[in-house]
């Protein structure tokens, strides 16, 4: 079976709710990426045989984001893309096609990535367009109503409530936990830790009409190294009454894009290219999805034994921080050693833009694992419905 490997990978920096990329739309966001790695790459665009990106919140203006994103990175206009959704995955996904494409021969090298604007997310109207002949018009928000399972009804904060409930995690442990995800994100942001996977995004900006010079955005906007456990004892819960699941241990709303180039092993020896890893397997598992939270301690195992290896042979871990619940409720299930897992901090400090995120993970566990000379990582996902995902990845 042909080898699949990542050669390059990079992100925007990520935005908080209405922060400084809340006006980029996420076809311009996924275009900045996307430039970005075939320039780190060195790759040229007539040898790409397909783009891959995930988005979860689908706009009206880029209905096949990835197609949008390809024409407009320059990408030639016979080149196919398409998106892809699996909620939390999304950004993940894209990887797993592009491996199956090229184990089946269908493709030597891909783009893909995951794009996300929560910002932008619209408020809307089922019923407005046949008219409203009396009363009043009614208004979703495209988010909280994303945000609420349409099979079981719960929103995804109800379902950390329940496994922090079924495991019996403290509101506690819980801010104990957001509080190290946001000093961990801030050291490794100070200590450059995360130069390698963020590029500048300029901004442009106008006031009254007037064009100002662009700002450019450098870094992730969420961590948060003045957070105390005696602040986030003082958030509400969310959720339920007499929960212990609040706005400060959950991830936030964010804006961000991450694009990477996926090749066959033999191609990228033929283009000399600088690799950053070797994909060895991944998984994705259904789980109840009022138990949403605990798929990665279902989807892992299965990723190591398709790879052959153990949860003791891996160097580095990446698990997605949804809630601090639910990732402790992961912690618990596989025994996880927290010297090696989310080393950079993870989703409750540096966001969470739903499409991108998935990406966002193997980059981060790549680039970390290329700094420590480790030799084997993993990233696992929770996934909005009731899914896990996981992708055990190997430094080349």
């Amino acid at each position: 079976m042909r080898e699949v490997v990542i050669a390059a990978a990079a992100r925007t920096p990520i935005g908080s709710f209405g922060g400084a990329l809340k006006d980029l739309t996420p076809h311009k966001m996924g275009e900045l990426a996307v430039r970005e790695v075939i320039a780190r790459a060195e790759l040229d665009p007539r040898l790409i045989d397909e783009v891959i990106i995930g988005s979860v919140g689908h706009t009206s203006d880029a209905y096949n984001v990835a197609r949008v994103i390809a024409l407009m990175a320059g990408i030639p206009v016979r080149t196919p893309a398409y998106s892809v959704q699996r909620n939390c995955s999304s950004g993940l996904q894209p990887f797993v096609n592009a491996s199956q494409n090229i184990q089946s021969e269908d493709a030597d090298v891909q783009v893909v990535g995951g794009v996300e604007s929560m910002s932008r997310a619209p408020f809307v109207s089922r019923d407005m367009r046949w008219g409203k002949r009396l009363r009043h018009a009614e208004f979703i928000d495209s988010i909280w109503e994303g945000l609420t399972d349409a099979f079981c009804g719960q929103l995804m904060g109800l379902t950390a409530e329940n496994l922090a409930e079924e495991f019996g995690i403290s509101h506690e442990e819980q801010d104990h936990f957001a509080v190290e995800s946001h000093r961990r994100a801030f050291k490794a942001i100070r200590e450059g830790r995360l130069k390698d996977e963020v590029f500048p995004v300029m901004v442009p900006k106008s006031v009254a009409g007037r064009d100002l010079p662009p700002v450019a955005v450098v870094q992730d906007e969420g961590p948060n190294v003045g957070l105390t456990e005696q602040q986030l004892a003082l958030y509400p819960p969310l959720f339920k009454d007499g929960g212990t699941v609040t706005a400060g241990n959950s991830c936030p709303l964010n804006d961000g894009a991450a694009a990477a180039i996926v090749m066959s092993a033999a191609r990228a020896r033929d283009l000399n290219c600088r690799l950053l890893g070797r994909i060895k397997s991944y998984a994705f598992i259904g789980v109840e999805p009022t138990r949403m939270g605990i798929g990665p301690a279902e989807a892992l195992p299965l990723a190591l034994k398709r790879a052959g290896i153990t949860l003791t042979d891996l160097d580095l871990v990446e698990v997605n921080e949804a809630f601090a619940a639910q990732y402790l409720a992961v912690e618990r299930v596989l025994g996880l050693k927290r010297d090696i897992v989310n080393v950079n901090g993870g989703a409750i400090a540096l966001g969470h833009p739903v499409g991108m995120t998935g990406t966002r993970l193997v980059m981060t566990l790549l680039y970390e694992m290329k700094r420590r000379g480790a030799a084997l990582g993993a990233v696992a996902m929770c996934v909005g419905g009731g899914q896990g995902s996981a992708m055990v990845l190997e430094q080349i």
